[in-house]
């Protein structure tokens, strides 16, 4: 299909053309969350099957995306965003705690928030692996986010003397791996550990990064 269908337009039971198309597309979102984080999965999903658990019609479907990747694309960012949501308000809310307890408050919130929905995780770490070379340009984007939101808090903690000075992209970027690795490890039933037990094993490697054996503050 060269594009999608052009969408009525005029304000029609009370809310305006924007609002209605915000309403469909956070209905087919929400849909999609459903069919493909849980079953059948993404690539079992037909645009049928999403348009009428979302409650509408194909023609709607067509009206907001133009394929069900457009759909998983949208989908993994509004999950990466609440993520980042929750983190962000965490960064705040530990402004002035000490290193270990700031980073202990800041990936419980992470963790809690992408593990309190196992269709989050598989969303996150499953159905976007190998789709297309654009959906793995995505997921590398979002990754190197969170990349630098590491690398944004190390440098506040040499700031504060808290942390060896030194360039953290490369280390930043293998602690991503280990946190990715190890949620989805853990959610899938292969880390016998509570949920407090991984947060506390990434806290300890995040803060080995930041203080080498022989660095001294």
């Amino acid at each position: 299909m060269a594009g999608r269908l052009k969408a009525p337009t005029g304000r029609y039971g009370g809310k305006t053309a924007e609002e209605r198309q915000a309403e469909r597309r956070r209905r087919f979102l929400d849909a999609a969350l459903q069919l493909f984080g849980d079953t059948p999965g993404f690539r079992n999903t037909t645009v049928a099957a999403l348009s009428e658990a979302a409650g509408l019609s194909t023609r709607q479907f067509y009206e907001e995306f133009r394929t069900l990747e457009d759909v998983l694309a949208a989908l993994h960012l509004q999950v990466n965003e609440w993520a980042e949501q929750a983190v962000v308000a965490a960064v705040a809310e530990a402004d002035t705690l000490p290193l270990p307890e700031r980073a202990a408050a800041i990936f419980r919130a992470y963790a809690a928030n992408v593990t309190g929905d196992p269709r989050r995780i598989r969303i996150t770490f499953v159905e976007i692996i190998g789709v297309s070379p654009r959906m793995e340009e995505q997921r590398l984007a979002r990754r190197a986010g969170w990349v630098e939101l590491v690398c944004a808090e190390a440098g506040a903690a040499v700031a504060r003397g808290e942390a060896a000075p030194r360039d953290y992209r490369l280390p930043a970027t293998a602690f991503i791996g280990a946190v990715n690795g190890l949620l989805h490890d853990w959610s899938s039933g292969w880390v016998d550990a509570s949920l407090d037990e991984v947060v506390e094993e990434l806290v300890r490697q995040l803060l080995a990064i930041l203080r080498p054996v022989g660095w001294e503050g």
